[in-house]
Formats: C-alpha cells, structure tokens, sequence
C-alpha cells in the first residue's frame, strides 16, 4: 500500500473504508477493463484482522489449468477465472495489483499453508466440505461447478455419463473424479494420469473418447482448444468453490463474503466469467448465494 497509508490505526483505517472507499481497481487482462474495487457500504472489523494490517496480501492459487488458474511460464503472468475473483477481493480490501503477492500451492498442502500463515487467502477451484472446515473456514462460495466430460467436438455419441459404457475416460489419478467415474453404474474404462493436460493430449490424439473433471477444468481446457473440443454440461456432482482463509479471522472472512456479494451485484463476477471460462463457449452459470459460514 501507498507509504502515507500503512500508519494509519485501526480506528483510523476502518472509517478510511467506510467513509470514502479506500478500495483499488483490478482488471481482467485484455477483456473486462476496470473492477470497481470498494463498495462505499463496506464495514468490517479491519483492526482484528492479521492479514488486513499488512501492507500487501499473499494469495494462493494454481497455476495448471488454462483459464482457471494459471501462471505463464516466460512471463510468470497470472491468469483465469480464480485469479480474477482473487483480484476483486484483494481490490475491494484495498490492495492493488502491486500489493499482491501470488503463490502456487499445491492441492496436497493447501490446508498446511493456510493454517500457517503462509497464504491468506486460497483461491484455487477449493470445494467447501465438512472435513476441510475442521482446519480452515471459508467464504463463498463463489461458484457451483461438478465432474463433467470433456469429447470431440464432433462427438454426438456421448451426451451425458450414462453413455460411457464401453468408453476410455480419462482423469487424474486418485483424484475425486477418478474415484467417481470408476463405479460400476457408468461402466467406463478408465485411463489415468498424473495431469489434465496428459488426458487432453490423448483426447485430442483420439486415443481417448472423454476427459472427465471438474467442469471449470474442462471449460478452461475446451476454451484452449477452441472449435476443436466441447464439454457436455451435464454434471454429475455438485462442487460448491469457496475462498480458503483462516478459521480464527473471522474478520477476513466476512471482508471476503461482502466482495464477493459486491462483485456479484455489480456485474463484475459475470465479465470476469465470460472473459475466461466463457471462452469454452458454455454459459456463465448462476452464481450460488454467499454462505456466511
């Protein structure tokens, strides 16, 4: 944050929010323009907040899946649809671009480095459940998504997972879609490895009739293959993504809750969308309701 504004108390800086909208502006690279970043109705408690006092925030997000989230490797730039949600919340906690400090966590340690003050915030297709709300809290969720297929563009003979019998399906090992797709009611033949982009790959060279996952994966994976890939839309589980925070800063969480409802309201959550995951040609969903968990 700017010099001028880092002493300021907490007394101070809650009536700076409140008051005048100390807020930021982030962006869409190349397709939205300017996010409002503040809501000028904003009240919360910043002073009992740890990751609001800092000076910049530290974000946790993926950096695999193309138009999810997703880091360039010649120019390191961050990218998706979890990204830009990242941005509007840090924007509307009064963070700019500049304040921001992103890092790549990986899915096996997520909850480690929350807990520990690594990241502050996760966003990263993070699905809220009962186990992983023993070790961190959440605000959202700011999408509802589900394992869907991944085929041919011109595949009209798979049109839902009750016509997988008899087809390779690919996924990634030991992941939930995996474990899902391998039951006995879809009949499939599965084929596994250690990345989505190994089973686009296969999918693209016909050695495979679907890729199953996540649908925001798949969307983001079928944008990058334009006019050549499609997914189905028809989901067969229900993923309610979330913001990954500390369970003790009920403070952050409920900041994060009111971004989100804010960039819902203001339309900013419907062009981050289309901007990215929109790309695969599939509708923006419905954004599900903030929980206040």
């Amino acid at each position: 944050m700017q010099a001028w504004f880092r002493p300021l108390g907490p007394l101070v800086l809650l009536l700076c929010l409140v008051l005048s909208g100390c807020g930021r502006e982030g962006s869409v690279p190349g397709s939205v323009g300017a996010l409002t970043g503040s809501d000028p109705g904003l009240e919360y408690p910043v002073g009992e907040s740890r990751a609001l006092a800092k000076g910049t925030i530290t974000i946790g997000v993926k950096s695999d899946h193309p138009f999810m989230g997703f880091e360039d490797p010649v120019t390191g730039q961050r990218s998706g649809f979890d990204v830009e949600i990242a941005k509007m919340v840090a924007a509307h906690l009064g963070f700019g671009p500049d304040e921001i400090e992103w890092k790549t966590v990986a899915p096996q340690v997520r909850e480690l480095s929350i807990s520990k003050g690594d990241v502050d915030l996760y966003v990263g297709a993070y699905t809220i459940n009962s186990e992983r709300k023993k070790q961190v809290s959440f605000a959202g969720p700011y999408y509802l998504g589900g394992q869907d297929l991944l085929v041919d563009k011109e595949n009209r003979s798979i049109r839902g997972p009750e016509e997988l019998r008899g087809k390779k399906v690919c996924t990634v090992t030991g992941s939930t879609p995996y474990q899902r797709i391998r039951q006995p009611e879809y009949g499939a033949t599965v084929v596994s490895h250690d990345s989505y982009a190994h089973c686009v790959q296969d999918l693209v060279m016909d050695v495979v009739d679907a890729v199953t996952a996540d649908d925001t994966i798949l969307k983001g994976y079928a944008a990058q293959n334009e006019g050549r890939l499609r997914v189905i839309g028809r989901p067969f589980s229900e993923e309610f993504y979330g913001v990954g925070l500390a369970r003790q800063d009920a403070a952050l969480r409920d900041a994060v809750n009111d971004a989100l409802e804010h960039h819902v309201r203001s339309g900013d959550w419907l062009r981050a969308y289309r901007a990215t995951l929109g790309r695969s040609g599939v509708p923006a969903p419905t954004p599900p309701p903030v929980q206040r968990y």
